[in-house]
């Protein structure tokens, strides 16, 4: 049994009491979090992106949720694709075949994120974006807001959503695109240059 030297403050680690949580880090993730395309799918494109605070520092320990439509604008009605073992009822990761559009993803140190999933299709008179909900130490309520991909720029001139949203925030909401099917997308939680976020009613 390790002592713990509770004379000297700088060797106690901090508990609940001292810092504001949740903490998602503990028993949410789980293997392939971020894989959610099918292995070798065509339409796989990459997403990765930083999760920043109002200094513009990142969270080592936010999740980001995905959830997208399959390349036709289908939301996806399958059963999930993740496995577990059978012995301890952990989680082995997703078993590679079935698109359910949903994966989580846990930031790094760095505050980084990155996700394989499919390329949305457009649905309806939206263009074509995935949803994303951020959870982070701190935030007690989760939030909401939507990546869309650039290229088809008169389909993103045409979207509902993004026509109610201030020309100089609009872009907070678009990807960078990085490399074929390659795109970046930051989020930050407040201040200069502040993801929109969305309410839902």
């Amino acid at each position: 049994m390790t002592k713990i030297d509770t004379s000297r403050p700088e060797t106690v680690l901090p508990t609940p009491s001292h810092t504001v949580g949740p903490f998602y880090g503990h028993a949410l993730p789980f293997p392939g979090g971020g894989d959610i395309a099918p292995l070798g799918h065509p339409d796989t494109i990459v997403l990765q992106g930083y999760v920043l605070d109002g200094e513009g520092d990142p969270l080592p320990d936010a999740f980001v949720e995905l959830w997208g439509a399959d390349p036709d604008g289908d939301v996806p009605r399958v059963d999930g694709s993740m496995r577990r073992d059978p012995a301890s009822g952990g989680f082995l990761g997703r078993n590679g075949v079935e698109f359910t559009g949903w994966g989580r993803v846990q930031t790094d140190a760095n505050g980084h994120w990155t996700a394989r999933t499919l390329r949305p299709g457009a649905r309806g008179l939206s263009a074509p974006y995935l949803s994303v909900c951020v959870f982070a130490r701190g935030l007690l309520v989760h939030l909401f807001t939507r990546i869309y991909l650039p290229g088809d720029e008169a389909s993103l001139a045409a979207d509902p959503l993004l026509a109610r949203v201030d020309e100089a925030r609009r872009g907070t909401l678009i990807a960078e695109e990085r490399g074929p099917a390659a795109y970046r997308f930051d989020i930050r939680l407040q201040g200069e240059g502040e993801t929109v976020f969305l309410e839902f009613q």
